[in-house]
């Protein structure tokens, strides 16, 4: 019998499969996915390395075929299903196999489970009280102080009753000899949910909400598993649809994966899940220790999860009877890995549903145009939520044209009606959000007299701000110098957005002395529980005012908000990303859908220089199929997914000269086998940081309408590459569909 396997060494000259003879002690124990330790080499080092599959007959002379070692200690099995799904990702995204592997190992190394000793009475309180009275008679009085402790409380932990009453273990086992204790142990398995259970209201669906399920449930219970897009407005009741759709999933004996976009939002969802489904809910995040990742692995091995929470890395979460995925606020840019392979979690989920036999539910109030677009081709099935689930109306929102506060004298980054909103809320005792857009890189230079945005003349994207001084496009490369004045209108105040945060909350705690603020954005939220202590304080009302950067408009539910405040929102809608106006309607949508959750009304504020444009006018409406079909025209005209398939290759390179010159042979390359005219080669150009520790990067894009055509593009450039030993010295990456530039 031999055995298919990965070494575990990340080099593409290596990433490839290697047989190996299994011993006779391992047959029968060796599974897909197994860790192992092989001889490899001619030195025959030792090496790690994973099963990807097993054969009868020898692949060459048997008489070279090594035999493998032995099992890896303290590591993983990878299930199977993961192993064929690291491979489908290695295909499609690019990397090596052993990077793809890597991703789906829900833990690297298997840490020593902790255990909890307690120590347990055998005797009867008539046999305990004899025995007391002996021990008391022979003055023994350490065992008399531990008999007596028990006689009180029958079961105590091992390490309280020690310390509580200074005995040592020597004397506890002579006890247990003696037939009067027991000391047990068991597996301590940390949970880090240590939340208290409240008692849940009853639940009363919308007529939406029932109709979603229903179209679920019907399709699960008679074998459809699909896709399905749950659309619903802010405040629709989107998480209660997931949770009667994990209910469902759960009580027919499968599990379910909730992936969120980000730690911020685990608080309010984990604490609504476990309030649901108690100590069956888990969470995965990037906060915890490794021992208690390794513990929450342990727990879904042991079948005591059914329910696991957390980002993107969570969708890898080994589960044996997996039978839903839900994605919640799916549009997210989190949810694809800025690491090889550069795997988007929907495709992949969606992929992991198929060879699982599961289901998989995107959710959003703005989804993306890649999910919505699958909706209009009939790919998934569209559920639509139209209404707030307790009939509350949408918020009223204004759009406050921040040019003409500068020509009446306001020069301060809060507006004149925004601040006597603020300070009517205050009167009011209720709570304001303000949120500072600053998503991305916004390095367009804007004028804030005329609102003019320096663009490039050859793509519809605007121009960024490098710091050698010059202006430049990334995606055909072009440069010009930065402007000291508009050439709109001639004025002076042009240049880039520099305001931040920090500024803010300064800003706010000198105009509104009185008011409580709390500031929530990545240099406030670097500590382990940051997060919930921040949104438990503003949920609890201990703060008038919360600042904050994206992370404070997704998924919250603050009953008390009666006013939002958006403060500058063109900032992402001329990065440079093609995505740049989906990504302003998205997040100014999500941020109006904070207002007016409880019993008051609510109101927004945006500020703007660019009043016009149609993002923002859609996302005052909360229009979203208007933005769509506009946005969508765009994407056609400029060839830009989902209406094409856009493929990144990022080349990296200590030689700038040297790095160029590859960069353009690959070029070269790329259009030598375009002989059907099916792709569109752009670039080679510098991104928007063109060297990072002293590493020079150019960017190459290819375009194309079939992704199929791009991945076998993908495979060619890859053998191109290997054959040439010119590229040895840089690195190159494939991004399929990037949302990063």
């Amino acid at each position: 019998m031999y055995a298919d396997i990965i070494i575990d060494i990340t080099h593409e000259k290596l990433d490839k499969v290697f047989q190996y003879r299994i011993p006779s002690e391992l047959e029968g124990i060796l599974e897909v996915g197994t860790e192992v330790i092989v001889p490899f080499g001619r030195g025959n080092k030792e090496t790690g390395g994973y099963v990807i599959g097993f054969s009868e007959t020898a692949d060459y002379d048997e008489d070279k075929i090594k035999f493998i070692l032995r099992r890896a200690e303290d590591k993983r099995a990878i299930e199977s299903k993961l192993v064929a799904l690291a491979a489908w990702m290695k295909e499609s995204y690019g990397g090596t196999m052993i990077q793809a592997l890597r991703t789906v190992l829900p833990i690297k190394k298997q840490e020593k489970i902790k255990k909890k000793r307690t120590v347990r009475l055998l005797l009867s309180e008539e046999e305990g009280r004899e025995r007391l009275d002996i021990f008391l008679h022979k003055n023994q009085k350490a065992r008399a102080r531990v008999l007596a402790g028990l006689l009180d409380q029958p079961c105590q932990d091992y390490e309280l009753l020690t310390k509580k009453l200074h005995v040592t273990l020597s004397v506890l086992r002579a006890m247990e000899e003696q037939g009067i204790l027991l000391i047990e142990s068991q597996d301590a398995l940390r949970n880090p949910l240590c939340y208290r259970r409240t008692e849940e209201k009853e639940t009363i669906l919308t007529k939406e909400q029932e109709q979603a399920v229903s179209v679920f449930a019907q399709d699960y219970e008679n074998g459809y598993r699909n896709t399905y897009l749950v659309y619903g407005v802010t405040g629709s009741g989107k998480t209660e649809v997931y949770m009667q759709m994990i209910r469902h999933v759960v009580e027919s004996g499968k599990q379910a994966i909730v992936l969120i976009p980000e730690i911020a939002l685990t608080y309010q969802t984990v604490l609504r899940f476990y309030n649901r489904f108690g100590n069956r809910v888990s969470i995965l995040n990037s906060r915890l220790s490794q021992g208690e990742r390794s513990d929450q692995m342990e727990r879904v091995k042991r079948g005591e999860v059914d329910v696991m929470i957390g980002p993107r890395s969570a969708l890898f979460t080994p589960f044996e009877n997996l039978g839903l995925i839900v994605i919640d606020e799916e549009h997210e840019t989190t949810y694809k890995s800025e690491q090889v392979p550069r795997y988007h979690a929907r495709e992949t989920a969606i992929r992991r549903a198929k060879l699982e036999g599961a289901s998989v539910v995107l959710g959003s109030a703005t989804p993306s145009l890649e999910a919505f677009y699958r909706c209009r081709l009939g790919e998934y099935t569209l559920l639509e939520l139209k209404n707030r689930a307790t009939a509350q109306s949408l918020p009223e929102v204004y759009t406050v044209d921040m040019r003409e506060e500068l020509k009446h004298g306001n020069r301060s980054i809060i507006s004149d009606r925004l601040k006597e909103m603020i300070e009517d809320r205050l009167q009011k005792r209720q709570q304001i959000m303000l949120f500072l857009n600053r998503r991305g890189y916004a390095g367009f230079v804007s004028c804030r007299e005329c609102g003019y945005v320096v663009k490039c003349p050859h793509c519809d994207v605007a121009l960024s701000a490098h710091k050698n001084g010059k202006l430049v496009c990334h995606y055909c490369g072009y440069e010009r110098p930065s402007m000291t004045s508009c050439p709109e209108c001639g004025s002076h105040y042009i240049g880039g957005f520099r305001a931040g945060t920090q500024q803010i909350e300064e800003l706010v705690t000198k105009m509104f002395p009185a008011a409580r603020v709390l500031r929530m954005d990545m240099d406030t939220t670097k500590k382990k529980d940051s997060h919930e202590k921040i949104l438990s304080a503003f949920a609890a009302e201990e703060a008038d005012i919360l600042i904050g950067t994206q992370m404070i408009v997704k998924g919250h539910d603050f009953p008390q908000v009666t006013l939002v405040g958006i403060l500058a929102a063109d900032m992402s809608l001329y990065s440079n990303h093609y995505q740049s106006a989906e990504r302003t309607f998205q997040l100014l949508s999500q941020a109006c859908g904070r207002a007016g959750r409880g019993r008051e009304k609510g109101e927004v504020v945006i500020q703007t220089y660019n009043p016009e444009h149609y993002s923002i006018q859609t996302a005052a409406r909360q229009d979203y199929e208007s933005f769509y079909e506009e946005e969508m025209n765009y994407r056609m005209l400029m060839g830009y997914p989902p209406a094409e398939e856009l493929l990144a290759i990022w080349m990296t390179g200590q030689l700038e000269e040297h790095l160029k010159v590859a960069a353009g042979y690959l070029k070269e390359f790329t259009e030598r086998i375009n002989r059907e005219g099916r792709l569109t080669v752009i670039g080679p150009a510098a991104p928007y940081v063109s060297k990072v520790n002293d590493q020079y990067r150019q960017i190459i894009y290819v375009k194309s309408e079939d992704y199929e055509l791009l991945v076998r593009t993908k495979d060619l450039l890859e053998q191109y590459i290997d054959m040439n030993r010119g590229f040895d010295q840089l690195r190159i990456q494939f991004d399929f569909n990037p949302l990063n530039i």
